[in-house]
This record gives structure tokens, C-alpha cells and sequence, in this order.
């Protein structure tokens, strides 16, 4: 059974109350480490992840944590990062925490700014990774380095796992999961990559934490038409990239059927009471309460931000055919990428393309499909957050949230051990370019996250009374 806590909300303080001096040394030392980072191409091909790796594993050696309990794992061109903080062994089983190392591709010549190079400007830190998530490994390892330079003894092991291709294929988590077993096995594991806390689009006041307790399955199809092709001078009403574009027109009106969880609706519920826009917060309203009910779903699903809590969506992202200029294409293949509601078999899915588009289009699944079910929430886990907020953000309600995207949690999920996004950072939804261009994380949001990580680690795994 699902248990979802709120906490009610009494005042609200603004998320950026506190001066923004950050020029303590725990805080210098995350902006170095943040810079750095920044600066590894960590995209696929590049070849960069294991030097971050590296990189980071060398300042966890300076800080004193022995070579026996850093682990870096290479797999092909990337790698992943394991690294122990030894407790007394009094508090219980381990508790891992995870990020991501690489990062989606960035075309230097599409941004305003370098992408790998940190740009701190109007209130923002700029680059690419800065949101998704090397803000998220920057955080956890500030907060390892600076319990460690203090002394502190956890009462239980506390365990980073940083992997390499969370943005691809996964590969890194899945041989973590299955041949490293040992290294991360914990009780369970709290996602830097998911969850994490709304601000309000008008006066920036925190008004949710959402802890993510379950997440939709990641499934790219591949369209592909075939043509005997031809000379260009010799055109044909059979071209491939007509019939493609046609099949992609059939796509963009595909609409699945509205879906819900007691997550997703008890999420509108608490979300509507915080929402300034009328409109939307008498959707979410609505939807909570009769999820059946066709105005409250076209008023989600026409805002981005949330069409992906009520259905499958699925979406062109890739595009490729033709291969001479003077030639007729023999060959233009789409790629749709499709986020399944949890409980929907992705055959399925598969099989309502295929019918939307016609026996002539060729439909192929590019990658295995890892679908998971809900982590149950914990009620001592909601009152560590809440301890970690606390300072900041301590009328903030927290409700559990089902994620629109993918992470790595479904891997661990798949594997036997719960997880769950505890993100670190509070972000308008506007503000939210991760994946996209000019990429941002609100300076204030990102050093307020590193005393989160701080504070929930304490709270997790306190040293035994003595």
C-alpha cells in the first residue's frame, strides 16, 4: 500500500529569502568542483566520462577515503564511479545515492554561451549538465567531502554510485545492478535525477517537494520506409521521405488514453492548492478528483510540464533518410521516443503504432524496455527530508510523485532495491531547459542543495549515541 504524507502548508517563505553570499569554503570548493566538471565533454563519443570519473575520484583520495572503497568501473568508451563512506555499522544496511555523469549532446554552435564552459549570469548558472545532473554529482560529493573533513562516522555505510550512460543506454547502472552487485547493493537508493522542489512561476516561493516513487518506461521505436529508389530527374509518388512525413503527421495526432495513479491525482491535488493560475490549478482540481473528466484532461495535456503525468506520450526525436542529393531516397526512418505509463507493456504501445501508421512502415524497438513498479514510500525517510528542508523550506508540503521522464531508479527498481528522486533542487518549470538549449540551475538552487544533501546524509545515517 501506498502511503502519501503531506505536510500542510501553513507560510510559505520565498526559495531565495537568504543573501546570496555563497563564499563559505564548503561552497567555494562545490563552485571549483561544479566548474570542472562542467568542463568534461561527458556526451557520447567523446570519450570523457572516465576522465570525470577519475577526476572526481582523485578528490575523494585527497579527502581521505581509502582506494579500497573507490571503484572506478569502465564499460566500452564511459564508466561508472562507486564510492563508500564507512559507517560504525550500528544504523542498518547501506544507503546509496545516485547521479549521472554524462550528459545529453550540446551543439556549441546552437547556444548563447559555451555549453561546457560554466557561465554564472543573472542569478543562473549556465552550461550543459548544469540542471541534468552534474549539479546532482557535484552536491553528493561536496557533501561526502565535507561530512568526511569534519570527522563525521555515519551509523550506517553510505554509498555513491555515479554512472555513464544514463542519457543512452544505461549500460553503466545495468553492470553495476548485475556483475557489482556488492558495491551498491543498499536498502535503498535516493536519486539525485528525480523528485525535487517547485517554485512558483510569479514570486518564486517554494510550494511542493515531490519525492519520486515511481517513473514511466523509456522506449525509442524506429519508422523506417522502403523504396527501390531511383534518379532524382525521375520522380515518383512512392518517395520514401513523402511517406515518412506522412506516417510522422499520423504520429503527431496519436493521443493515448488518459491514465492515473493514486500518486498522480493525490500530486494535482496538493499542486492545484499552490497553483496562481486559475485556469490550471481548477484542472489539476478536477482531475484529482474524477481523472475521466474530458476538460480537466485537455487542460493538462495542453501544458508540457504535466501532459506526461496523465498518459503515454510518444514523440519524434530523430530524423534520417536519403543518401545522395541526386538520388531518390531508398530509404527515411524516424525516431519516435515514447514515455510509458507504469503498468503499460510496451508491445503494446509498439503495436498501436504500427496501426496508426500501416503494414508498409517498418517498426523496430532500438533498445530493451526496463519497466519497474512504485517504490513504497517511507515515513522515515519523508522525516529525514523534511529535517533537510527545514531550514530553507520547512512548510513546503512533500508528496510522493510519479516521474514523467527516465532515470536510473528503474534499473535499481528492476534489481530488487526501492528508489527514490530526492532532488536537491527547487526550479520554476519555465526555468527548466535541461536536454534543451542554454541550459540553467538557479545559483541560489544549487548552493541550497549542497547543504540538502549535507543534511539528509546526517539525518539518515546519524553516529550512534555514545
Amino acid at each position: 500500500m501506498r502511503i502519501v504524507i503531506f505536510l500542510l502548508v501553513a507560510s510559505l517563505s520565498s526559495a531565495f529569502s537568504v543573501a546570496a553570499d555563497f563564499d563559505a569554503p564548503y561552497q567555494q570548493q562545490a563552485r571549483e568542483l561544479f566548474q570542472r566538471a562542467i568542463a568534461f565533454k561527458t556526451e557520447i563519443g567523446q570519450g570523457q566520462v572516465p576522465k570525470l570519473a577519475a577526476y572526481l575520484a582523485d578528490q575523494f583520495r585527497a579527502a581521505g577515503f581509502p582506494d579500497e572503497d573507490i571503484h572506478i568501473l569502465p564499460l566500452g568508451e564511459t564508466a561508472s564511479l562507486v564510492v563508500r563512506y564507512r559507517g560504525d555499522g550500528t544504523g542498518g544496511r547501506p544507503i546509496t545515492a545516485i547521479a549521472h555523469m554524462d550528459v545529453v549532446t550540446a551543439k556549441p554552435e546552437d547556444w548563447q554561451r559555451d555549453p561546457f564552459t560554466l557561465v554564472e549570469e543573472g542569478g543562473y548558472f549556465f552550461g550543459r549538465g548544469t540542471l541534468d545532473v552534474k549539479c546532482g554529482v557535484v552536491a553528493l560529493t561536496s557533501a561526502f567531502l565535507r561530512l568526511k573533513a569534519q570527522g563525521y562516522r555515519p551509523s550506517r555505510d553510505l554509498i555513491l554510485a555515479f554512472s555513464g550512460d544514463e542519457e543512452t543506454k544505461q549500460a553503466t547502472a545495468v553492470d553495476r545492478a548485475q556483475h557489482h552487485r556488492e558495491l551498491i547493493d543498499a536498502q535503498y537508493v535516493l536519486n539525485s535525477d528525480a523528485g525535487g522542489g517547485e517554485l512558483d512561476e510569479t514570486d518564486g516561493r517554494a510550494v511542493l517537494y515531490g519525492i519520486e516513487t515511481s517513473e514511466k518506461a523509456y522506449a525509442s521505436y524506429e519508422l523506417t520506409i522502403r523504396n527501390p529508389g531511383g534518379h532524382s530527374s525521375r520522380p515518383r509518388a512512392d518517395n520514401a521521405i513523402y511517406e515518412l512525413a506522412a506516417d510522422i503527421d499520423k504520429v503527431r495526432q496519436l493521443q493515448f488514453p488518459v491514465m492515473w495513479t493514486s500518486e498522480t491525482r493525490d500530486w494535482f491535488r496538493v499542486m492545484a492548492r499552490q497553483t496562481t493560475d486559475p485556469k490550471l490549478s481548477a484542472a489539476m482540481r478536477r482531475f484529482a478528483a474524477d481523472p475521466r473528466d474530458p476538460q480537466a484532461d485537455r487542460t493538462l495535456a495542453a501544458e508540457p510540464s504535466h501532459v506526461g503525468r496523465t498518459r503515454t506520450t510518444c514523440v519524434p526525436t530523430l530524423l534520417r533518410g536519403g543518401h545522395a542529393d541526386n538520388a531518390l531516397p531508398q530509404s527515411a526512418t524516424v525516431t519516435v521516443n515514447c514515455r510509458i505509463f507504469p503498468g503499460v507493456d510496451p508491445a503494446k504501445i509498439q503495436a498501436a503504432l504500427q496501426n496508426r501508421v500501416g503494414p508498409k512502415t517498418e517498426i523496430r524497438l532500438t533498445a530493451p524496455v526496463f519497466a519497474s513498479g512504485p517504490s513504497p514510500m517511507r515515513a522515515d525517510l519523508v522525516k529525514a527530508v523534511k529535517q533537510a528542508l527545514h531550514e530553507l523550506h520547512h512548510d513546503v508540503p512533500i508528496v510522493s510523485e510519479q516521474e514523467s521522464g527516465a532515470s536510473d531508479c528503474v534499473i535499481f527498481r528492476s534489481a530488487g532495491i526501492p528508489c527514490y528522486g530526492t532532488s536537491q533542487i527547487f526550479i520554476k518549470d519555465s526555468d527548466d531547459f535541461s536536454h534543451g538549449l542554454n541550459e540553467r540551475v538557479p545559483v541560489a538552487s544549487f548552493y541550497q542543495g549542497l547543504d540538502f544533501w549535507y543534511q539528509l546524509f546526517k539525518a539518515l545515517g546519524p553516529p550512534a549515541a555514545q
